[in-house]
């Protein structure tokens, strides 16, 4: 397995064991953001289709609630100053 393959795997698994959005896992994992949308969206479906699966139920449920999120994270900014 090259490298690639295996930083994909590990995102993929760090995502369905940790439920974390592409961003997080963009900082835990030390790449863009960009890199994890494309290892998790395109590569990962061609490397085990499994926890493509898997992981497309995760990013689903993200784009569902990204609305409450985005709101809850203006509130608590306003809430600071």
């Amino acid at each position: 397995m090259n490298n690639i393959s295996k930083r994909v795997i590990d995102e993929a698994e760090y995502m369905v064991n940790t439920k974390k959005t592409i961003r997080e896992i963009a900082k835990v994992f030390n790449v863009s953001k960009s890199t994890v949308h494309i290892d998790l969206n395109r590569r990962l479906k061609n490397i085990n289709s499994n926890i493509y699966k898997e992981v497309k139920k995760i990013l689903n449920y993200h784009l569902e609630i990204r609305h409450i999120r985005g709101g809850e994270s203006t509130r608590k900014k306003y809430e600071n100053l």
